[in-house]
């Protein structure tokens, strides 16, 4: 074996590789070729049911469902609205290094590999079929894409395990694990180029599905208020380079939800519903009953309960849309403290989100709307299209449930919402808070006046103070910018004689009561997280 091995190396040429490592290459290779048939094959038959049934979907929007607060949190602190892409990406990597397995062990044991894709089908069908809005149909393309696979998979694998007779001048490879290799490279090719296809004309059909829901979106002409938002006063703007601007932009407003894929509701079709304890007249209402009621204006500022002391995760934006209010009296609903049975508005979302909000919240006098309307256009797909809930001073997740097709009310002790059973709060009242916009985190302003500027929200107690210090020395009062309303953000700014070194900059708001943000820190879970926002600068 040393002289073949020399003479190898004499000779420049590498040995051959042994028959059966090619074999479990090749054998991982179909497993991927049957995995990406699956995806495509279940692409079409989701176009063709929904496409919220599809496998990677249905698998992801489980994972969501069962998957902690605490690394919920971790996941939109760390990618942001980028959570749910990773979310996927990382389920088709686990998928391709799964479909590869089975591909190995469908090389021995082609049984045993084509019962494990089933079991792979069946975990996507009971996924999608068992979600709070799934269907029985919603299991059908994880179980056809799992069929197909079994069939591709078994194909391929057959060609990997057969040993053709030698054609002249060839070497018979049989009895050393030859295989059918110019079989296998048809087939393989054959069956990617296929699956490429039916992918193609699955993504063009649900294309063509969500065209119409695109287009009715680019039809609805949005009423003038009857209501109309008072103009923003001169001032509230304090247009600070690196201060976030008072009106937030729709590109760049905050989105946190389950949905992987994002409803495209046609706004032809949407209905909601109102039942339940204390309705004396159940209605079902569509887009265009909603815009012939008196249309409401307002600024309102949305936070996230998931939003991290001094974190992105809120924004101001002008709503148009009617009172929730007016809609739940016509239907004969009186708050508790009138009487009434129910203190708690279930919101389910086309996606099956259940958003629960105190009745009395909604019913107060506050400017709570079903919204179609944001920053003068209808509300953008990822933001809720073609209805959701606006109700200012409470955290998103107990009140601004988005793609909303069903109000039920009922009471706080009979029903638990999503997050409710996910340890977060019942209730969920805004607290008050404050941010550094500028300077950033480890930024290195010259020394003399620097400007450090931010903003503050206590939705519907407004801000009424606040102060900024150096270093964990005397608190100094801040420059409000006009206030707009006590259910939008303020900014603030305060002229820093800063001097050489590092330096930590910390705020505090005072809202509307008087009542001063606590330094202590806490977490985002059950109700939102409290503290001071600080920044480290080195002053140059």
């Amino acid at each position: 074996m040393s002289e073949d091995r020399d003479d190898a190396q004499r000779t420049g040429t590498a040995r051959p590789r042994r028959p059966g490592a090619t074999r479990a290459a090749l054998a991982a290779l179909s497993g991927l070729i049957a995995g990406f048939c699956a995806l495509a094959v279940a692409e079409l038959a989701a176009a063709l049911v929904r496409p919220e049934a599809g496998p990677v979907t249905a698998v992801g929007s489980a994972v969501i469902d069962r998957t902690p607060p605490a690394v919920r949190d971790f996941a939109v602190r760390n990618f942001g609205t980028a959570d749910k892409l990773v979310l996927q990406l990382g389920i088709l990597v686990l998928l391709a290094l799964f479909a590869m397995a089975i591909g190995v062990l469908a090389l021995r044991h082609r049984r045993m590999g084509s019962a494990a894709v089933l079991v792979f089908g069946l975990v996507g069908a009971v996924a999608a079929a068992g979600r709070p809005e799934g269907m029985p149909a919603d299991a059908l393309p994880s179980v056809v894409g799992a069929a197909v696979a079994v069939a591709v998979l078994y194909l391929l694998a057959g060609r990997l395990v057969s040993s053709p007779g030698p054609a002249a001048g060839e070497r018979d490879e049989g009895a050393n694990g030859g295989f059918d290799r110019r079989g296998f490279v048809v087939a393989a090719t054959a069956t990617a180029a296929a699956s490429a296809g039916v992918g193609l004309l699955g993504r063009r059909l649900t294309s063509s599905v969500q065209a119409g829901a695109s287009a009715s979106r680019h039809d609805l002409v949005l009423p003038a208020p009857r209501s109309a938002a008072p103009a923003v006063p001169a001032g509230a703007d304090l247009r600070i380079r690196g201060l976030s601007p008072f009106i937030t932009p729709n590109q760049d407003f905050y989105r946190v939800d389950t949905a992987l894929v994002v409803p495209r509701v046609d706004a032809g079709t949407w209905r909601l519903r109102i039942h339940g304890r204390g309705v004396a007249r159940p209605v079902t209402v569509g887009l265009h009953d909603l815009l012939r009621r008196e249309a409401l204006e307002r600024d309102i500022t949305l936070t996230c309960v998931s939003n991290e002391v001094g974190g992105p995760l809120v924004g101001n934006a002008r709503w148009l849309g009617v009172r929730l209010a007016g809609l739940l009296r016509d239907a004969g609903v009186r708050p508790p403290s009138e009487g009434g049975p129910a203190d708690q508005i279930v919101a389910r979302s086309v996606d099956g989100m259940t958003i629960g909000t105190p009745v009395e919240a909604v019913m107060d006098g506050r400017d709570a709307m079903l919204a179609f309307g944001m920053n003068g256009e209808p509300l953008p797909f990822e933001h809720g299209f073609p209805v959701r809930m606006v109700v200012p001073g409470l955290y998103g997740y107990v009140s601004a449930c988005k793609w909303i097709e069903d109000i039920e009310l009922t009471t706080f002790a009979a029903y638990d919402a999503y997050w409710v059973r996910r340890s977060w709060a019942q209730q969920a009242p805004v607290k008050t808070e404050s941010r550094i916009d500028t300077p950033r985190p480890l930024a290195s302003p010259k020394a003399g006046t620097v400007p450090v500027a931010g903003v503050a929200w206590a939705q519907h107690r407004g801000i009424s103070g606040v102060e900024v210090r150096v270093d964990g020395g005397k608190w100094h009062p801040a420059r409000l910018a006009a206030a707009d309303t006590r259910d939008t953000w303020r900014q603030w700014v305060w002229e820093w004689p800063a001097t050489s070194g590092r330096h930590t900059l910390e705020v505090r708001a005072t809202d509307g009561t008087g009542a001063t943000q606590t330094g202590v820190r806490t977490g985002t879970v059950p109700d939102g997280a409290t503290g001071w926002h600080s920044v480290t600068v080195d002053v140059r």
